[in-house]
């Protein structure tokens, strides 16, 4: 049985009972033609996305796991990394779960996730300070925090967690369950504890948001998607469009308006895409402002780095593969994740990328305060 300690899910573990209540500050939402109400907590009746927690409970353990290589007297088990992916013999997991990661990866992204966790092994293997050419450990110039990179400048446990982010949770959230193949489905059967086909897949692409039902009126326990939602959303608002949308598209589902819940798709794609491109200028921005911090610096831009490999998962991107290449290049000098190299990176290309980016995606009056 999956073990929900683990994630620490005060407001997630209400998944199997929802019970949570709206409260006086949740928004007021219309009725749609009379018909019916939308709900303001994601508390609807026959409710499961236990496979999603599971999910983002594996990524948490891997990520413990991985961050025990920055000390320099451990060197991380590459196959225990693999096995953690694949959830196989040998992950030693402090919870069972009868998931895996691995499965939910967009299969071309699989190999190279593969290989971001052979650098990271390799990279732990380092027993000195970072260094072009040379794998290490950098540590902030107030003493504060220390990364590990590997020979090329980047921080390898960035480009794996966020990078599992887009090419797993987001990927199967606005590609696969908003799809047409998991979207039209039957509407009528329903099964008790899942609701109808349909309906459990949308509940599911809920699930890798990792928001608790009353979100955002709680933001406590905010996982992955939902924790970034809420760091740009005093400057984007995505928090209430999001999860409006999810509560939209759920409620049209339940009573048959197919209509409604096409626009709680697109609503919910164009929101969850509006996020990542938040996270990713939110990062460009404090490398700017960091410059001269070498450690901030090769911390924050792999974290950008992999956050704008994301934008590649949503099935109705608003830029091209081509153009979030240019991003990726522009920076790392390829738009392979396992080969970016950020040891001739200037202040210069960081704010032309930031200031590219805010052109193409709308945000260049807030570009700054991200």
């Amino acid at each position: 049985m999956f073990n929900l300690k683990y994630l620490s899910l005060a407001s997630l573990l209400a998944v199997t009972m929802f019970t949570a209540c709206s409260t006086d500050e949740d928004p007021i939402v219309d009725p749609i033609e009379d018909d019916y109400t939308i709900p303001t907590t994601y508390n609807f009746e026959n409710v499961s996305y236990t496979g999603q927690l599971e999910r983002l409970a594996m990524l948490g353990e891997m990520k413990d796991y991985m961050k025990t290589g920055v000390d320099v007297s451990t060197s991380l088990d590459v196959d225990r990394l693999l096995a953690m992916y694949a959830n196989a013999d040998g992950a030693d997991f402090a919870n069972t779960y009868a998931k895996q990661l691995k499965s939910k990866t967009l299969s071309s992204a699989q190999a190279d996730m593969e290989v971001l966790l052979q650098q990271m092994a390799t990279s732990s293997e380092s027993t000195g300070e970072y260094a072009a050419g040379t794998a290490g450990t950098i540590t902030k110039l107030d003493g504060s925090k220390t990364y590990l990179l590997n020979d090329k400048g980047v921080e390898p446990i960035q480009l794996i967690e966020k990078g599992l982010m887009g090419a797993c949770f987001y990927y199967q959230a606005a590609s696969v369950y908003l799809g047409a193949g998991k979207m039209d489905v039957d509407n009528e059967t329903v099964e008790p504890g899942k609701g109808t086909e349909m309906e459990h897949h949308w509940d599911e692409g809920f699930g890798y948001f990792g928001a608790p039902i009353d979100f955002p009126t709680n933001t406590d326990g905010l996982f992955y998607w939902a924790k970034y939602s809420n760091t740009t959303n005093g400057v984007l608002g995505n928090n209430a469009t999001i999860m409006n949308a999810f509560l939209k598209g759920r409620a049209a589902i339940s009573n048959d308006d197919l209509t409604t819940r096409d626009e709680a798709i697109a609503e919910v794609r164009a929101s969850w895409e509006s996020i990542v491109v938040g996270a990713a200028m939110h990062y460009l921005n404090g490398a700017i402002a960091d410059i001269d911090d070498a450690a901030v610096v090769h911390h924050e831009i792999s974290e950008a780095l992999a956050f704008i490999y994301s934008l590649k998962f949503n099935e109705a991107a608003s830029q091209t593969n081509d153009v979030i290449d240019g991003y990726l290049s522009t920076l790392a000098t390829t738009a392979d994740i396992t080969a970016f190299d950020l040891t001739g990176l200037t202040l210069d290309q960081i704010t032309s990328v930031r200031d590219q980016m805010a052109t193409d995606y709308g945000l260049e009056a807030v570009k700054e305060e991200l």
